[in-house]
């Protein structure tokens, strides 16, 4: 048998010992598996080298609607198609034994199962209020190889999209906006991927260095809150009155009530004491750094980062070895702004985090698109020089002596 034995074990017992437990999450798995299922993501996972997370999506081949399970482990990830009947006891076993949380999402329905430490199980559902009118639209869509789908679906009028002018009242995309459509939701996948890291039995603090017109700080409060359903406080910075004004404004007509912006500049903002998620997107040369400083003062256990025009250590960067790379002045530019977010990257690591470097779609289509994702590490809510080895420590430094570098996010962090 290629199933592990537990499995077999799970669904032999499902047919003659079902605990009020195991029927609970049952009853709600077997509801959802249907033709209108969005997706399901199991998370917070017991057993990481088992598997961190799952995701559950329908799927139509050859005529028969089926359920493709993608596992992900590590780095690697692993496809599978199931039955409804097939995966219902797989999906029971996972949440028994591997997973404590669950998000599912139907056209009709969503719902989260949550797993306590004792074994309890919580179910909240609630309906959508558009599902009846557009449950249909799904079966339309389910094939192997369908069109991307999104979390924000084009067609479905989302109130923020159609104020910030990315959609028209009847959900239809405006031409002129469809690449910052794609990056909203190229966004609001990032923050799902960490999800299970931010806290949910209380209110979520976020500050958005940076904010600019707000799409992205809207579409993460709309993601978080309305999507999600968590308490959340979410602050914009940024210096442009006029910006600060409009978005507050528009905050205002939405009913945010959780979603405020302030006006002023990231290196001289006090307004939090405590900050669970730190945002920074394209906030220029140092002031990232004074934004990733902050979230690491904060213990912030989601920083999210995409710099630009890092022009620090291209007015520093000295190599004999590279020179005849480095007199290329483009080249140099390059190379010294990639440094630049290694060593940042690295600096994050050792404060605690685990920190992935991502490619983020940029409207502008400028290479200027990468994403500094760091999640605190379990078990290190305070910061701590002395987190990594010896080695690794030496390993940063040697980089910046022999590229005669002095990154500013090291000299902020050495200072605090």
């Amino acid at each position: 048998m290629k199933e592990p034995l537990r499995l077999l074990r799970t669904r032999l017992l499902g047919c003659y010992e079902r605990t009020p437990k195991m029927e609970k999450l049952r009853d709600v798995f077997g509801q959802m598996l249907n033709v209108d299922l969005i997706q399901m993501t199991l998370s917070n996972s017991r057993d990481a080298d088992r598997a961190g997370k799952i995701k559950i999506r329908p799927v139509l081949l050859k005529g028969e609607i089926l359920f493709q399970e993608t596992t992900y482990r590590g780095t690697q990830v692993f496809h599978k198609n199931y039955t409804g009947g097939e995966l219902l006891p797989r999906l029971t076993e996972y949440m028994e034994t591997l997973f404590k949380q669950a998000e599912l999402k139907g056209k009709r329905e969503e719902a989260t199962v949550l797993v306590g430490k004792k074994g309890t199980v919580t179910v909240k559902r609630k309906k959508c209020p558009e599902g009846e009118s557009k449950a249909d639209t799904n079966a339309g869509s389910l094939s192997h190889n369908r069109t991307k789908r999104y979390i924000l679906q084009e067609g479905q009028p989302v109130d923020f999209l159609i104020g910030l002018g990315v959609q028209t009242p009847d959900g239809k995309i405006a031409k002129a906006r469809y690449d910052k459509f794609r990056q909203i939701n190229r966004y609001l996948e990032f923050i799902e991927d960490v999800l299970d890291r931010l806290p949910s039995d209380r209110t979520l603090r976020i500050v958005d260095f940076g904010c600019g017109k707000s799409y992205l700080t809207f579409a993460m409060y709309y993601y978080l809150h309305r999507l999600q359903g968590r308490d959340i406080r979410v602050t914009g910075l940024d210096l442009k009155k006029d910006v600060i004004e409009h978005c507050n404004r528009l905050a205002k007509e939405l009913h945010y009530q959780g979603l405020q912006f302030e006006q002023g500049d990231i290196q001289s903002y006090g307004g939090a004491d405590a900050v669970d998620m730190v945002v920074s997107l394209h906030a220029c040369d140092k002031a990232t750094d004074y934004a990733l400083e902050k979230a690491v003062k904060w213990g912030a256990r989601v920083i999210m980062a995409v710099p630009c025009c890092q022009h620090e250590l291209n007015g520093q960067i000295r190599c004999d070895i590279l020179q005849p790379v480095l007199q290329y002045g483009l080249i140099k530019e390059r190379i010294s702004a990639l440094i630049t977010d290694a060593l940042r990257a690295d600096l994050l690591e050792r404060q605690g985090y685990h920190v992935q470097i991502l490619e983020f779609i940029d409207m502008e289509h400028t290479p200027k698109n990468l994403m500094i994702r760091a999640v605190k590490e379990k078990g290190t809510e305070k910061p701590s020089k002395s987190m990594m080895p010896v080695k690794r420590n030496c390993d940063i430094d040697e980089v910046a002596e022999f590229l005669h570098v002095a990154p500013a996010l090291k000299k902020l962090l050495e200072k605090e």
